[in-house]
């Protein structure tokens, strides 16, 4: 297990008990407890745990981690979900995508499509973000258009909230917002942590023809702080092979097409 990939377990596992003793947490990564109180002490550098005798205790930060924690998380069937995404969307549309790992994966997927390439250069699609990584790793490809709305970046997330986006917005006609979400359930649809990027990531979806919400499979049949858009406002759900096939029916029985890949 990498460094990289021992702190994000270190963060999941706080993230779920609320606190952490360094003993359990080698048990359960198999390394020492060295090991573990060098990771602790360099989390809790970052503001992201608080340390305490023998362990660590969580803050708010846990639950709302940086992005760049996050990309590990279920790596193999985010791209799966996120070449999916990349699949349904024809040549010249105009595609609307908020911050997250799964969106970040989505933009890859587009930059990278055979047929979105062309040899004139030409534009080939046109991608409106609030996410400052996601603009940032298709301005280099001539084929993508970017949009970039206005506001304040969140650290955690690299996305850009505010009202200054609104302006931007409410001149824009999208044919799909693809949403990238912390929690997805049956009562209360698409959910994020942050009201303000649920807000901003709202206003996205309500300028679009078709909504589509990528989300792993650990995100379903959860509920997050602040609703994004409701169960009945999302056309199309791509998930993972691992989602609850029970859940998945309800999904479907209301009107939400679901694909798990």
């Amino acid at each position: 297990m990498s460094k990289y990939e021992r702190l994000n377990r270190l963060l999941e596992l706080l993230a779920a008990e609320g606190h952490l003793s360094v003993e359990d947490a080698a048990l359960t990564l198999q390394v020492s407890p060295a090991t573990v109180r060098r990771d602790l002490d360099g989390l809790a550098d970052e503001r992201l745990l608080h340390r305490t005798h023998g362990g660590a205790v969580a803050n708010s930060t846990v639950y709302d981690l940086p992005l760049r924690y996050k990309t590990a998380r279920h790596a193999e069937q985010k791209i799966r979900i996120a070449q999916a995404a990349a699949k349904l969307i024809p040549i010249g549309s105009v595609v609307g995508l908020n911050g997250g790992t799964t969106t970040t994966e989505v933009g890859r997927a587009l930059a990278t499509r055979a047929d979105l390439h062309s040899e004139d250069s030409a534009v080939s699609i046109t991608v409106v973000t609030n996410a400052l990584n996601i603009a940032n790793e298709l301005a280099v490809r001539s084929h993508v258009k970017i949009v970039v709305l206005g506001g304040v970046p969140r650290s955690q997330s690299y996305e850009l909230v505010g009202s200054l986006a609104v302006p931007v917005l409410n001149q824009l006609t999208l044919d799909f917002a693809i949403l990238g979400v912390d929690a997805f359930d049956v009562t209360r649809g698409a959910c994020a942590h942050n009201e303000e990027e649920a807000e901003i990531n709202a206003r996205i979806a309500a300028r679009a023809l078709r909504v589509i919400v990528v989300a792993d499979s650990t995100k379903l049949g959860r509920s997050a702080f602040a609703q994004i858009r409701g169960p009945s406002e999302v056309d199309i759900l791509i998930t993972d092979s691992d989602a609850d096939p029970g859940l998945v029916k309800e999904l479907t029985e209301i009107g939400i097409e679901v694909s798990c890949v």
